[in-house]
């Protein structure tokens, strides 16, 4: 038994697909299944340890986007997107999976496209409230088609849609609860706010927190996942608005990125989040906190605004749009959000009923049942 896993772009693709070769890996050791070979293709490993962690073979293709805007890049991605695809033809004949599961982005239309070419079968599972280029594409094929948000369900036949909620790694579904503030050297008495701006961070929401920064650590402590890119000039910055011996700095704990274990500390610390409108949403959401979130303004289809009032419908997480922002008017958010425990628990409820946290496992039943049938 084959599976081919596909996706690309960001974590928002990458960490859903390890969440679903987990439940793969589970449900073959529980029903005593003979085990899968799994593969992963894309343009980038993302994370060369999650995928050997989780015996994933990784095969490279180039991929390009296609942008909204005019721009050079569009066409030298074409001509990268047509390399790719031609590999891509190639390595999925010689693979011949039984079942191909895309998890959408730029990076995932070679597999599929392969996919369509040889009458392999199609899972497909989309993260937002409107659906990507290459999603909208692949639900015409796909003989499944998982969606996190029930809002997408009408952009794609109604005959093979299934609400599943978003996959979530089984190592951060729960937050740690034991000694979580012993680990960032916490005070036990100050609220705990975490930021976390996607896997590749936020620019504009690092500026403001740094922007904001003296004024919220009179109150609050605040654990921050900056990016790679702004992890250095954010812990220059905060060293600078402080003064360097400050003891507000002990009260700020900044990261390029959190691995599975710190999130897990960082998120039974946190009293309150802040976050894009991207696949996070469904870890806070398992999580059980409350949340104001700042959606993208200018994301493809506008889906990360979609996303987020659609979040904040069912959970009374605060939106703020990119335009309103400034170190005021974030600060005051921050401040309406933590001020009353009772109301903060009870929107932490909210977000709990929200989540889905078996996404993983109906989506590995369904690879693994057409996979068992096509393999026959």
């Amino acid at each position: 038994m084959k599976i081919l896993l596909t996706g690309g772009g960001g974590g928002g693709h990458f960490y859903p697909i390890i969440a679903v070769a987990e439940a793969i890996r589970k449900l073959v050791r529980v029903e005593k299944l003979i085990a899968p070979e799994l593969y992963f293709m894309s343009d980038s490993p993302n994370n060369e340890k999650l995928l050997y962690e989780n015996e994933i073979i990784f095969k490279q293709v180039s991929a390009g986007k296609i942008r909204r805007y005019f721009s050079l890049l569009n066409f030298t991605d074409l001509f990268k997107t047509f390399f790719g695809a031609l590999k891509a033809i190639a390595v999925v004949y010689g693979i011949y999976p039984d079942v191909v599961f895309g998890k959408g982005g730029y990076a995932s239309f070679p597999a599929l496209l392969a996919a369509r070419i040889f009458g392999i079968p199609v899972i497909i599972h989309e993260s937002d409230s409107v659906p990507g280029k290459v999603n909208l594409w692949a639900g015409k094929f796909a003989v499944k088609v998982a969606v996190s948000y029930p809002e997408a369900a009408r952009y794609f036949s109604a005959d093979k849609v299934a609400y599943t909620g978003n996959p979530i790694r089984e190592s951060i579904k729960s937050p740690a609860t034991a000694d979580v503030r012993e680990y960032f050297k916490f005070a036990l008495d100050l609220p705990v706010i975490l930021i976390i701006g996607g896997s590749q961070g936020a620019e504009l929401i690092n500026d403001i927190v740094l922007g904001a920064l003296p004024s919220l650590l009179q109150k609050y402590q605040i654990i921050h996942q900056t990016g790679k890119k702004q992890f250095t000039l954010a812990k220059e910055t905060a060293g600078v608005a402080l003064g360097e011996g400050s003891p507000l700095l002990a009260r700020y704990k900044v990261y390029e990125y959190l691995d599975d274990l710190p999130l897990k500390l960082a998120a039974g610390a946190a009293d309150g989040f802040v976050s894009r409108a991207g696949s996070a949403l469904f870890e806070i959401a398992a999580w059980g906190k409350p949340a104001i979130v700042i959606p993208i303004t200018e994301s493809n289809g506008d889906h990360q605004r979609e996303n987020a009032y659609n979040f904040a419908r069912k959970t009374g997480a605060t939106v703020i749009e990119e335009e309103n922002l400034s170190p005021n008017l974030f600060e005051s958010e921050i401040s309406r959000l933590l001020v009353d425990p009772v109301k903060r628990a009870a929107l932490g409820k909210k977000a709990k009923e929200f989540a889905t946290t078996d996404a993983a496992d109906k989506i590995a039943r369904e690879l693994i049942n057409i996979a068992i049938v096509h393999e026959l």
